[in-house]
């Protein structure tokens, strides 16, 4: 059975309760259309906690840290469009395919999800419909307008990830993440590279892959876009001092970067 949009909303969001998609910068004419696809954790009422600690929810399971405020910050100085997601990758992860035993995880790490365990195909696609499309239905939205309106797109995803992983630690401060994408990535790159004291990883700690990731692979390669993930290790954005540092070297980046383009002929 397929769960119709009215039964879906009494379902999973309640009235007054936050819609899944912010926007900041709507209409801009700034070429970077900048995406977070795990910029908050809310959870839906009526989804309790979905059975985890708030200590848990407060993890990188639940969101990526740090990165809401270097993404509102980066979009506000360059006056460029944000689309950002407000919902809890516990609830469902918005950069998977709906194939990906991470869609709606189980586990994250080493923390099981009890509130995701047996759920019904109605459970699943009621946030699907209500978290997931939405958001991603405003990008493409926004995407194709921007298309037929011929101004020139770099998509850029904005993440964050942890500093330890499986008791392993990640030296690198930044990664860029790309898949097909020859233009944008390598400028990316050269210019992170030239920053003073920064390791910086090429498609670490980790790679976009069709399987993997959703909005990279989707909205930026599937329209022939400019197109790269960001990684920025959370210990160094967990804080607003070093948010505003991280904002402030990727807005100097990125105006660079779209300096270069200009002059290349690559944004007309």
């Amino acid at each position: 059975m397929t769960i119709s949009t009215e039964d879906d909303a009494y379902l999973l969001l309640g009235d007054g309760e936050v819609p899944p998609v912010l926007e900041l910068n709507p209409g801009s004419s700034s070429p970077f259309l900048f995406t977070c696809d795990h910029y908050g954790r809310l959870i839906p009422r009526a989804l309790g906690d979905l059975g985890v600690s708030a200590s848990e929810r407060e993890r990188h399971i639940a969101w990526d840290i740090g990165i809401a405020g270097v993404a509102t910050r980066v979009a506000n100085a360059l006056g460029a469009h944000l689309i950002a997601q407000r919902y809890s990758r516990l609830v469902i992860d918005c950069n998977r395919p709906f194939t990906s035993p991470g869609s709606v995880p189980l586990f994250s790490e080493a923390t099981t999800i009890p509130g995701n365990e047996g759920l019904t195909a109605d459970q699943i696609e009621a946030r699907q419909l209500h978290v997931f499309q939405p958001y991603h239905h405003r990008i493409g939205e926004t995407l194709d307008a921007r298309a037929n309106a011929g101004a020139p797109t770099m998509l850029v995803s904005l993440h964050s990830f942890t500093p330890v992983y499986s008791g392993i630690a990640r030296p690198w401060h930044i990664g860029t993440l790309y898949q097909h994408d020859t233009r944008l990535p390598p400028l990316l790159l050269r210019l992170l590279k030239q920053e003073a004291g920064l390791v910086v990883g090429d498609n670490e700690p980790y790679a976009v892959s069709d399987t993997t990731d959703y909005t990279i692979p989707v909205h930026g390669e599937k329209r022939g876009l400019m197109t790269t993930g960001i990684e920025i290790r959370q210990d160094l954005i967990a804080e607003e001092a070093g948010q505003i540092e991280w904002a402030e070297r990727l807005v100097r980046v990125f105006a660079e970067i779209e300096a270069t383009l200009r002059s290349e002929g690559h944004l007309v």
